[in-house]
């Protein structure tokens, strides 16, 4: 009896918080569940190629060549202690260098596919790990099926059908 009076102590304290609490978690789990909805209904199905920048860490790139965008994926690792892992040191802010490396990652994408013409046009920040980038090109869009250059998967030896 004396916890549901202290609970009710509580709620009366502050309503507004009790009645947000619900609304918030359910905003915040909206936006995180949009974003994997979104994410799973672009990306479903391409298979991941393998671009390194500078830091000689990998990034894993997924290319949906028919919306013109690509999604970059890091690993939690690099973003927390920054791009020089294999040196032994830490990046004094390696948040501060994550979207640079990111965008790093996407125009050597384009390089190493023979897209250097392409141009990004616009980039979509879902989490530490994940970032959109949208991009354009002079020449028009490939028809589904067409041979274009890839790089390396995570699994090399595996070759995607």
């Amino acid at each position: 009896m004396a916890r549901l009076r202290e609970g009710w102590r509580i709620v009366r304290r502050f309503p507004l918080l009790v009645l947000a609490a619900p609304v918030l978690a359910a905003a915040l789990a909206g936006c995180s569940a949009t974003s994997f909805s979104y994410i799973s209904k672009t990306y479903v199905g391409l298979p991941s190629q393998v671009v390194t920048i500078g830091c000689k860490e990998p990034y894993e790139i997924y290319d949906n060549r028919q919306q013109r965008r690509m999604l970059i994926v890091s690993n939690a690792l690099r973003e927390v202690a920054g791009c020089n892992l294999n040196d032994l040191r830490i990046d004094p802010d390696p948040a501060a260098s994550r979207t640079g490396r990111f965008r790093t990652a996407a125009r050597t994408y384009l390089d190493e596919t023979v897209r250097e013409d392409c141009t990004i046009t616009g980039e979509t920040d879902f989490d530490a790990l994940k970032i959109e980038f949208a991009y354009s090109c002079a020449a028009p869009i490939e028809k589904r099926g067409t041979k274009v250059p890839r790089l390396p998967g995570r699994r090399p030896g595996l070759q995607a059908q």
